[in-house]
């Protein structure tokens, strides 16, 4: 017989994963997924998508009502404002026998977006559970809020996984979080043109469009020529740092340096990487080796394929697993260094 226990649990799971599937495209803002159920079926199953847009939340219960009432609303759900006020138009026992399950306490304060907290306050739903409290000390406080309406609010769900989800958003609070991209085939080997599939390849171009800066190799500038834009996804193309003892060997005519509205810079000095940001390495096995002590997690995307190219990102590196995904038949894999 399934526990109270293993049901949160399971439910919680299920937010947890759908956020990982935003991992760091919501930079600034961390990544958060949610899950509205009642009498034991899920309504709803949501995760915040940028920064500035609805949070989890409140995505989850517009998309709620759409499930229960069978009615599509007319606006966009991701629009925060827009939101909140149709959830609060709603009669006031319309989520009443609604639990929801959230990987992030909701939100106290009043920002970009209206306050989660006061939300669903207002929409007087039966439980609100929760895997981990919010770090900033001025977001936090929302279970307590709900808590002194009467809504009863569990803590702690999964709170080590959901812990781990976090990380990126806690790390970029005080330095830069330092992610390592690779792609490779499934015998390890790197180098050729469009290892990842499409999907791959435009999820990662999703995260260069919101990247502070990306940090990439010398050598692989030279040898690749590449232009580091988000043409996939149409968005910025992030600043670039080249990561080169000697300026002179850099060829300028190279395609990186002709991107409008994007800074280029050439060194080995760091020192950027102690301000609050997300930063991308791009590079092979020299730049895994040269920065293994900056880098806290790696995002692999890897390609069902076998390759007789002899590049690979020959290192040791034990790694710890956090999340696996798919894009179509690539696999991405989400680690860390333990």
């Amino acid at each position: 017989m399934v526990t109270d226990s293993n049901t949160h649990q399971f439910f919680m799971q299920i937010a947890i994963d759908v956020a990982w599937g935003n991992q760091l495209l919501t930079y600034p803002n961390p990544a958060v997924g949610a899950v509205v159920v009642e009498d034991g079926k899920i309504l709803s199953i949501e995760a915040h998508k940028k920064a500035g847009s609805s949070h989890a939340e409140v995505l989850a219960l517009v998309s709620a009502y759409e499930t229960k009432s069978g009615k599509k609303v007319s606006f966009d759900k991701n629009d925060s404002s827009a939101s909140h006020e149709f959830l609060r138009s709603l009669p006031k026992d319309f989520f009443s026998k609604c639990s929801i399950y959230v990987t992030l306490e909701p939100c106290s304060h009043i920002g970009k977006t209206p306050s989660c907290a006061m939300l669903l306050g207002d929409l007087n739903l039966a439980d609100v559970y929760v895997a981990c409290k919010d770090p900033i000390m001025e977001h936090s406080g929302g279970a307590e809020y709900l808590s002194n309406l009467g809504i009863d609010v569990k803590l702690g769900i999964l709170e080590a996984k959901a812990k781990e989800l976090l990380e990126p958003f806690t790390i970029w609070q005080n330095r830069a979080f330092v992610v390592f991209k690779l792609a490779q085939s499934l015998n390890g080997r790197i180098g050729g043109k469009n290892i990842s599939s499409l999907p791959s390849r435009t999820h990662m171009h999703d995260i260069r469009n919101v990247c502070s800066k990306l940090l990439i190799g010398g050598s692989t500038v030279r040898s690749d020529r590449p232009i580091l834009d988000s043409r996939l996804v149409d968005g910025k193309a992030p600043d670039v740092f080249i990561y080169s003892k000697d300026e002179k060997m850099i060829d300028k005519s190279i395609p990186l340096f002709n991107v409008e509205n994007r800074s280029v810079e050439i060194g080995d000095n760091l020192d950027f990487l102690s301000t609050p940001s997300l930063v991308m390495i791009e590079g092979g096995g020299e730049m895994l080796e040269a920065l293994r002590d900056k880098i806290d997690w790696l995002l692999v995307y890897q390609a069902p394929t076998l390759s007789a190219n002899k590049l690979s990102y020959n290192t040791d590196l034990r790694l710890k697993t956090l999340h696996i995904d798919k894009k179509e038949e690539d696999i991405i894999i989400w680690s860390k260094k333990i």
